[in-house]
């Protein structure tokens, strides 16, 4: 293994005088070509359970960084064809061994996991129990396997606190926690209170079923209030007429208001129309009725409905937490009452008033008075944070605007060093073989394992290898974000360029969608199947295509930026005509869809700060917002003079 390092190191070297991103291992002289391709070859292999080659591996796969991966693999498929028995085996002996001698290194991860559940199996409990010891952040599974290890072996120090800490989750568990909750009952400390108390978690957490089977181990005094919760849970509308037609019905206050709460996320309507006969009819007073109010008022904030100010007006003091006085605020700015505006601002904590995104619109209140050298305070302090609002206080002072650059400190001979060092050596050799997720498992804990002044080299460090996504995360880990001649590369300009000129659209905005939209992974597929740098769907990439003239992709295809830009732009494009030029609307559409962002249009003009402020998706205010900001910061990058920020002070048309 130690051989390759100084190749490795000199590889480093070359890579940081080379272009940022380009990765001299890739030249034509590599002489590790060949090895990793028996490197992906062994690996396959051992992942499939398939037994290493006759006459063994190459004296060069063996000293290549990457082999321990092949052997833990090796050992873990042994592990798995073998019987669990209540003796040790000499597989079992292998895989100690091996685990002993790597430690806690990312490949030992699987492997340790596998060992552990053999001796689980064996119900060898001892073993369990050391190796068990060297295991960080164990799952519930293994968690619980230990908690019964530790009743075979008799020992209850602490124990029935760990069982405990088991039971009370609100969600369904392991058939292996049930060793230590019998215990626990068998010592009569797993009461009707425990019991109760993890039914009411489930409850909160909307997990009625599980409460219902909790439930029925408890004395009917017990059981009934987690029952009559668990329907206004299932069944809001029914439990909330319930409660009205019944006002005697003993409910509690806390299941009740969840209760409406949910109704008012599932049908706001239904709940507008019962609030006024709920409150009469149970009878309550300003301090029982405020939460409920509060629950409909952020209801209707969300859908920016003229009665919003109305019922928030009934809420107490006592019950306006963050999001109650950040909705209040956004309002009584799409209400235009900036009146209103100040007082709940004045109204918030501090901590949240002094937020940039608050002192931006105590600006715009001030400013809305006539206070005009207070808001020009205010607009100044807000210019230097270097994001959507600056840009706006930039424009409204009548000033242009320039990112604040700031140079993350990077020592060419300490990066190349760290390259060198064998987590980060393993970690670039899995980029070049494409896996990963196990490159990724690498550099984090290798970069966590680093003291400050090396983890900021570590920026460098990806940023060297083209691994710009890692870069980017590896600073914000360290809040740096400012270094944007480092953290903004364009890494894809024979794809955007060409792309962006031919829907007419600045290279400058297609780059702020691509850099939010995968962070420059091309390879990137989210949960929703959206794929590629710019997360195309492959329905919407097909109909894309289709209007462009360009071939049918399939979803492989959208993992090529030679495709997935192109479309990506073309799909912007369209946004943009379909909500007339309109640059902020077509983002949060490319984000939320074109039907959700026609719901949010207002009826008269607003000005598009006060509309993206009201964006109802946490998500895609902030994509709309960090999109305009990398568009600025690409267009400076490209021009390093200042901008006009004044064409921001638009107006949303309805």
């Amino acid at each position: 293994m130690t051989a390759t390092l100084p190749r490795l190191a000199l590889l480093a070297a070359f890579g940081w005088l080379a272009a940022l991103g380009a990765a001299a291992s890739d030249a034509p002289t590599d002489p590790y070509v060949e090895l990793r391709r028996e490197f992906v070859a062994a690996h396959a292999a051992a992942e499939a359970g398939r037994p290493p080659p006759e006459g063994g591996d190459s004296e060069a796969l063996r000293a290549y960084v990457l082999y321990p991966y092949v052997e833990a693999a090796r050992l873990r498929a042994a592990l798995r064809s073998g019987p669990a028995v209540s003796i040790a085996t000499a597989t079992d002996a292998a895989a100690r061994a091996f685990l002993e001698r790597h430690g806690a290194a990312p490949y030992t991860r699987p492997l340790r996991y596998a060992l552990l559940v053999r001796l689980a199996q064996g119900r060898r409990w001892g073993d369990f129990l050391e190796v068990y010891a060297t295991a960080s952040n164990p799952d519930q599974l293994l968690r619980c396997r230990a908690i019964e290890a530790r009743i075979a072996l008799g020992q209850r120090d602490g124990l029935a606190e760990a069982i405990t800490a088991e039971w009370l989750t609100a969600k369904s568990v392991p058939d292996a926690c049930d060793a230590g909750f019998d215990w626990l009952r068998a010592q009569g400390r797993l009461d009707h209170a425990l019991v109760e108390q993890r039914a009411r978690l489930a409850l909160a957490a909307g997990e009625a079923r599980l409460a219902r089977w909790l439930a029925r181990s408890l004395p009917e005094a017990r059981a009934r209030p987690i029952s009559d919760w668990a329907t206004l849970v299932e069944q809001p509308a029914a439990g909330v007429d319930a409660a009205i037609a019944t006002p005697a019905m003993a409910l509690e206050d806390g299941a009740l208001l969840d209760g409406f709460s949910r109704l008012a996320r599932r049908d706001l309507a239904a709940a507008l129309e019962r609030y006024p006969r709920l409150v009469q009819a149970r009878g309550f007073d300003a301090a029982r009725e405020s939460p409920y109010a509060r629950a409909l008022a952020l209801r209707l904030a969300l859908s920016r409905r003229p009665e919003t100010l109305a019922y928030f007006a009934r809420v107490l003091p006592a019950d306006f937490d963050d999001q109650a006085h950040e909705w209040h605020a956004r309002a009584a700015l799409w209400a235009g009452d900036w009146p209103r505006v100040e007082a709940a601002l004045a109204a918030m904590p501090e901590s949240l008033r002094g937020e940039t995104r608050w002192r931006y619109w105590s600006a715009r209140a001030a400013e809305a008075r006539g206070e005009r050298a207070r808001a020009q305070d205010f607009y100044r302090a807000v210019v230097s944070t270097d994001n959507w609002y600056a840009v706006h206080a930039a424009a409204r002072l009548g000033q242009r605007f320039a990112p604040s650059q700031q140079a993350i400190p990077l020592d060419r001979a300490r990066v190349a060093a760290l390259e060198a060092q064998p987590p980060f050596a393993r970690t670039r050799e899995l980029l070049l073989v494409e896996m990963r997720s196990l490159a990724t498992s690498e550099w984090r804990q290798a970069v966590d394992a680093l003291g400050a002044a090396d983890q900021l080299q570590a920026i460098g460090l990806a940023a060297s290898w083209g691994w710009h996504f890692q870069a980017i995360a590896t600073a914000a880990q360290q809040r740096l974000f400012n270094d944007y001649r480092l953290l903004y590369p364009r890494p894809f300009d024979a794809e955007v360029g060409p792309a962006a000129h031919a829907v007419r659209l600045p290279e400058t905005l297609v780059y702020a969608v691509l850099r939010q939209e995968s962070l420059y992974q091309p390879y990137a597929i989210s949960t929703a199947d959206a794929r590629g740098l710019m997360q195309l769907l492959p329905a919407t990439a097909r109909a894309t295509a289709a209007k462009l003239g360009r071939p049918r992709p399939n979803p492989a295809d959208l993992l090529r930026p030679a495709v997935n830009v192109p479309l990506g732009a073309g799909y912007l494009r369209e946004l943009v005509d379909r909500f007339d030029g309109q640059v902020v609307l077509a983002l949060a559409g490319y984000n939320a869809g074109p039907g959700a962002v026609r719901r949010w249009l207002p009826d008269r003009p607003l000005d598009v700060d006060v509309w993206v402020e009201n964006i109802p998706f946490n998500e895609t205010r902030a994509y709309a917002q960090r999109v305009m900001w990398h568009s600025v910061v690409f267009q400076w990058l490209v021009d390093q003079a200042p901008e006009d920020a004044t064409p921001w002070l638009v107006q949303v048309r309805p």
